[in-house]
């Protein structure tokens, strides 16, 4: 592998024929072009969070000379270039009292995120992170460097709201940014032994809660390493997130009273819900940042009730030992549910909750026994899934066509149109 490509998932292999690190989109123009004269495909490279395959030949053209941030306080919009992290847009917005709805990993690369719709731990009072979006700079498949926005190019630009895997490269978008300053927000962790209580508890906590209040619960089973807190070293625990936003009206005290119910449960091991700067949202979640090799899979759920959580303890919980690091569900709902304001093609509005699942990382158990537990999950869960996919959650343990089912048959319509105007020979590959 290159050793300049940036890989976050270390179960990735990538080999392609050429690396190229632009630094304008002129330049990214005459990659596509040179690559287009050569019959080869261009894969954009940002922070390396969001391939689920290898790239295999072609010029991967790393996004990172790109990045960048400024922003204009007076209108609350920021420019973004590719390859920049979420980390980079909260630490430039945030002495301006702004910040931009990102997504739980501070470490993820902006743009790459907001194509897929951009799921935040914010989401259900704010909307999916696409919302926002004013409009993008790309590069098509064609080598033209154009601008879309809703009265510019406005199918293209239709199609980078969620479409994901859009046909050019993105090199810069502008943003639409929260006027927010805080956040009470963080997690409950409680032991494996308080799973059952914890999870139906949540079920039906999370079914009643007001927009206002975002969550998600996690199984983990942690390292006994650093960076993980001593407390939760080697030990199977469930993780409770929460993220409320304090605006002027906000209390912090009212937001404890509405999770006072899941501290009631059980006595939890780590308590870190505090009242945080909103640039602290990746305290919520508290993913970790650094590479390692891991599979996934991701699936949106209609419903997620007490049977679901019994189901999913029998299959994942401390007593399956099951080979899985992660297996979390995001409530959905709120403002995802929406209809936007400008037609878009984010996928997830019409569901309850997210599921996201990830493998022990451990190469030897990922021939088998990891795709197996994904497996024993997905079939126990199968009575509550839609059938549907959000493409950000999307991994290498989905089934191949889950990619193209994220999107109704219409809306699939609608994106390959999108792509056969602006990238006819497939030059951009994803």
């Amino acid at each position: 592998m290159p050793e300049q490509l940036p890989v976050f998932n270390l179960a990735q292999r990538h080999a392609p024929a050429e690396v190229a690190e632009p630094r304008s989109a002129a330049e990214v123009a005459a990659v596509v072009r040179r690559a287009a004269d050569a019959g080869q495909q261009v894969h954009p490279v940002g922070t390396g969070h969001g391939w689920t395959h290898a790239i295999e030949g072609g010029i991967a053209l790393l996004t990172r000379g790109l990045a960048g941030v400024t922003v204009d306080p007076a209108r609350g919009v920021a420019r973004i270039g590719a390859g920049t992290t979420w980390a980079q847009v909260l630490e430039a917005t945030a002495p301006h009292g702004l910040t931009p709805l990102a997504g739980s990993a501070p470490g993820v690369g902006a743009v790459g995120y907001l194509l897929g719709g951009g799921l935040s731990p914010l989401g259900r009072t704010y909307g999916w992170g696409s919302d926002y979006l004013c409009s993008a700079e790309v590069v098509t498949g064609t080598g033209e460097v154009v601008t879309a926005s809703a009265t510019s190019h406005p199918e293209l630009f239709w199609a980078l709201l969620g479409g994901k895997h859009v046909p050019g490269v993105v090199t810069s978008v502008e943003l639409d940014l929260l006027r927010l300053t805080q956040v009470y927000g963080g997690g409950l962790f409680f032991d494996g032994a308080d799973a059952e209580a914890v999870l139906t508890e949540w079920a039906a906590w999370s079914a009643e809660v007001p927009a206002q209040v975002n969550t998600s619960v996690a199984l983990l089973q942690l390292p006994d390493a650093e960076p993980v807190p001593a407390p939760l070293r080697g030990r199977y625990v469930v993780h409770v997130r929460v993220a409320v936003p304090l605006g002027a009206e906000e209390s912090p005290v009212l937001a404890a009273g509405l999770v006072e119910p899941m501290r009631k449960v059980a006595e939890p091991i780590l308590d870190t819900l505090a009242v945080l700067p909103a640039a602290a949202i990746g305290a919520v979640h508290a993913d970790p940042d650094q590479p390692m090799p891991v599979l996934e899979a991701g699936a949106l759920l209609r419903a997620f009730d007490a049977d679901a959580a019994r189901a999913v303890l029998a299959a994942a919980g401390p007593q399956a030992r099951a080979p899985l690091a992660v297996v979390e569900l995001r409530l959905l709902g709120g403002r995802l549910a929406e209809a936007p304001v400008v037609p878009d093609a984010v996928a997830g509005r019409d569901a309850a909750y997210g599921l996201f699942v990830v493998g022990a990382p451990v190469p030897e158990l990922f021939e088998g026994p990891i795709p197996a537990a994904v497996g024993s999950l997905a079939r126990a869960l199968a009575p509550w899934a839609n059938g549907g996919f959000q493409p950000n959650f999307v991994g290498a343990l989905n089934q191949p066509a889950a990619l193209d089912t994220a999107w109704p048959a219409e809306v699939r319509e609608r994106l390959a149109q999108v792509r056969a105007t602006y990238d006819p020979a497939g030059i951009v590959g994803h």
